[in-house]
């Protein structure tokens, strides 16, 4: 149900970056309806098509839709943020960057376009310089774009992430995030002093696709936290990108929160809840509800035995 209302606002899943692997076994193709206020939206999904309606009129660009609704996921498998391959930061850093520059959507497709392409010239092997070339520069005039928002991003993201990892932590820590630059100084003179690598390793060694995020707790890295301290981190960067939107946009975005409460202490429980935006709307999974705070107001679905 989260997954569907994710997908429904954003036109993608929080779990996995590619909508093909959402679809049901020998299932043709997905499909998501709702309503965002008095909006209706509706989307059709398949490995063949796909088929965008915004109050009943089909849309064949989904950008005055996509301003609609902002959303911020948070799950258990997050502590891979802190854990995990730096893909999966890059993930984190594209799923909020989407919703927040207008111009990073057609860079970041551009960019894995052009890196394709030029990765199938490399593998292919042999004299293709001039070939190897013509996808060069686009991906260049892409990863420039990719690499100043994501360097936006970061520098706007960070004090609300400070906040509340301060708020959660009650103070004791203070968190520090860093963008570790796949490019380089210059993407262009990287990638230019990369071609006997990247001939040799047959893929593009520099760029975009191989940035990162450095995490510290006063001063020392996140690889030193206790998991404690490294589920702290992934609650503040989340709530950090939910004052984030808010900020930026004036509307509190959606929460979906998946079955996140019951792993957590009681103290962090109660401060996550604190800080949480209080105009947002909030979905919530549960296995439980013995932490479910007593006189707090929700609307409670129970599901079970396929009802």
């Amino acid at each position: 149900m989260l997954e569907a209302a994710c997908i429904l606002l954003r036109l993608q899943s929080p779990r996995v970056s590619r909508l093909a692997e959402v679809v049901q076994h020998e299932r043709r193709g997905l499909v998501v309806d709702g309503y965002l206020g008095d909006r209706h939206l509706q989307f059709y999904y398949s490995p063949a098509r796909r088929k965008l309606a915004l109050d009943g009129v089909e849309q064949t660009n989904p950008r005055e839709y996509l301003l609609l609704g902002r959303v911020v996921y948070f799950a258990m498998q997050d502590i891979d943020l802190v854990r995990g391959s730096a893909e999966t930061r890059r993930r984190f850093l594209d799923f909020v960057a989407l919703q927040t520059q207008v111009e990073y959507r057609p860079a970041l497709r551009a960019y894995e376009r052009a890196l394709r392409s030029r990765n199938a010239l490399l593998k292919a092997g042999g004299s293709r310089g001039r070939e190897i070339e013509a996808f060069t520069k686009p991906l260049l005039a892409a990863g420039e774009v990719l690499i100043g928002a994501r360097t936006q991003l970061i520098s706007d993201l960070l004090p609300h992430a400070a906040d509340a990892h301060r708020a959660i932590s009650g103070s004791r820590e203070a968190l520090s995030i860093q963008y570790v630059c796949g490019a380089g100084g210059s993407f262009e003179s990287s990638l230019e002093a990369s071609r006997d690598e990247d001939a040799r390793l047959r893929q593009t060694c520099v760029g975009p696709h191989r940035d990162d995020v450095r995490f510290e707790l006063n001063g020392r890295g996140s690889e030193f936290a206790s998991e404690g301290q490294q589920r702290t981190i992934v609650l503040a960067l989340k709530l950090g990108a939910a004052h984030l939107l808010a900020e930026r946009f004036g509307a509190a975005p959606l929460l979906l929160l998946d079955d996140i409460f019951g792993e957590l202490d009681t103290q962090r429980r109660v401060a996550l809840l604190a800080a949480l935006p209080s105009r947002s709307q909030k979905l919530i999974t549960t296995t439980t509800l013995a932490w479910w705070p007593a006189g707090t107001e929700a609307r409670i679905l129970r599901l079970g035995e396929g009802e």
